[in-house]
């Protein structure tokens, strides 16, 4: 019975997941936001049940495929190019943070330790990488913000789970050994990527291997889970053994799998992502109910005044951190100076702004011990949880909702470099289809009037990337735009003409699924594929 009850609680929340998703939606806010509110005021209620969060359970259920998935997305190119600035936030901010935010606890707690102070610094520092990219890429933000707001947040959690766990094991055991700490980060970082690579060189494999769409998409599911496991078996960092999996995957599966296997794993994933997201963010939201409890009598009030104020350091030190980490390189290398210029104002206050807060955060104040190794309670734990839930909430909910005015207000310079890239690469293709043409042309398979119909198409297409390329009109966002309207519209017609022939018994269910089926990939290769028919 209590896990029906269970089963009725996930259904219920998945209902609830599925309706403020539609409404953020629709009043134009990233739908995280929306669902940690809709938990909050879901979590005060009374008469609904109060739900737990178990940070094994987000650890080891929610983390590795979303963690996977960024990565997956990730431009290893651009990764590379944004290496600098992402190291300095992931590895030096996450540093200062936690000394800063340590400081602050000493002063507002009276009796808290070091060892305690720097556990709470530790799990507040690192922005999280589940919202970074859900809300990251709903927003007008450039992409090299992006890329550099999710580098960030992928390579973050190996450096404060390192001295986290050092901090609570000081905090458990008394004692605080520098050196290790240090050679457990070098540990951590050099095995989880090696785990990483290494799970998915075999995940590669295994693809290879099997012929089954449906067996290769599970393939793609279990990989990440793999990869945590053996990266917590090893003591290593799980989180980038997640993310190096990820990205080196990418760089090979477009060769070891078919066409109809990367349509469908990109919706299976598509899906699973989304739920997942939706189930982490009205979590957090929920934990307000359990953690009221869990705080001695008289003391909430205080304790989210202390909360407030190690926000506002997290965020004030990022403030100050990302301008400084961004000029000082750039002076001392003239080098770099004139290589990579000096970013603009709003790019580098949308970076320092951007510090969202998340799951990882929660996970890691909730998998805090209940006792030291002496069996006493462990000390301020939940003064900890509530205050990490407070930056969480301060970060996630009135920072995210700033961003969309913020942005507007900046009025940011539209990135216009990935249309030339795109214009050049499919030049590139077509030019490298009418050679290979040209190489088929000799075999006997080869009916010569289809090859002549084959290489009048690509030609036509090289004449229409040299025009776009001569008239900047051409690919102007309005033409673009104008174009994908008018191929919705003959798309749409082309469906219905398709459907009415089914219902009037001249053709078959499935030869309508199968000619459907080349209409939605067109729609999808266009950009279209959200469109209703009557949208």
């Amino acid at each position: 019975m209590a896990s029906l009850h269970q089963l009725e609680i996930v259904i219920m929340l998945l209902a609830v997941v599925l309706a403020l998703t539609t409404i953020a939606r629709k009043i134009l806010i990233p739908y995280p936001i929306l669902l940690v509110i809709g938990g909050l005021v879901l979590g005060v209620v009374p008469g609904l049940p109060t739900v737990t969060l178990d940070p094994d359970l987000v650890f080891l259920v929610f983390l590795p495929p979303i963690l996977w998935a960024a990565a997956y997305l990730t431009s290893l190119r651009e990764f590379r190019g944004n290496l600098r600035p992402i190291l300095l936030l992931a590895v030096g901010l996450v540093l200062a943070t936690t000394a800063a935010v340590a400081v602050v606890a000493r002063a507002v707690l009276p009796g808290i330790g070091w060892a305690e102070a720097i556990a709470l610094g530790a799990i507040v520092s690192p922005p999280d990488a589940v919202s970074a990219t859900a809300i990251g890429r709903r927003l007008r933000i450039p992409g090299r913000i992006v890329t550099i707001l999710e580098g960030e947040s992928l390579v973050n959690d190996a450096t404060a789970l390192v001295l986290y766990r050092s901090a609570v094991a000081a905090a458990v055991s008394g004692t605080f050994l520098l050196g290790q700490t240090l050679l457990e980060f070098v540990y951590a970082a050099v095995v989880g990527v090696v785990i990483g690579i290494g799970v998915a060189m075999l995940t590669r494999w295994a693809l290879c291997a099997s012929e089954d769409s449906f067996t290769q998409i599970a393939i793609t599911l279990l990989a990440p889970y793999v990869a945590w496991v053996l990266g917590e078996l090893a003591h290593a960092s799980a989180v980038l053994a997640c993310v190096a999996g990820g990205v080196h995957l990418r760089q090979h599966f477009s060769e070891a799998v078919a066409p109809a296997t990367r349509l469908q794993a990109r919706a299976v994933w598509d899906l699973l992502i989304f739920v997942l997201n939706g189930f982490i963010f009205i979590l957090i939201g929920l934990q307000l109910g359990a953690l009221r409890e869990a705080v001695p009598s008289g003391q909430f009030g205080s304790i989210l005044i202390a909360g407030a104020l190690v926000s506002a350091t997290a965020v004030v030190v990022r403030l100050g951190w990302v301008p400084v980490a961004a000029a000082l390189p750039r002076l001392m290398s003239p080098s770099l100076r004139a290589r990579d210029p000096m970013p603009p104002r709003s790019y580098l206050f949308l970076i320092a702004w951007t510090g969202m807060r998340g799951i990882v955060t929660l996970a890691a104040a909730l998998a805090l011990p209940v006792t030291t190794a002496t069996g006493a309670p462990f000390p301020f734990r939940a003064q900890i949880i509530l205050m990490s839930f407070s930056v969480i909430l301060a970060t996630l909910v009135l920072q995210g909702l700033s961003l969309t005015p913020l942005i507007r207000a900046m009025r940011l310079e539209e990135d216009r470099g990935n249309e030339q890239e795109e214009r050049q690469a499919r030049e590139h293709a077509a030019t490298v289809a009418l050679t290979r043409l040209d190489e088929v042309a000799v075999q006997d398979w080869v009916v010569p009037e289809q090859l002549e119909r084959m290489r009048l198409h690509y030609g036509r297409r090289l004449q229409r990337y040299a025009q776009s390329g001569a008239v900047d009109a051409e690919y102007s966002l309005e033409a673009t735009d104008a174009f994908r309207r008018l191929r919705h519209e003959a798309l749409t017609a082309e469906r219905q003409a398709l459907v009415g022939l089914r219902n009037d018994g001249t053709i078959s269910d499935e030869l309508l699924h199968r000619l459907e089926h080349e209409l939605d990939v067109e729609a999808l290769r266009l950009g279209i594929a959200e469109r209703r028919a009557n949208a």
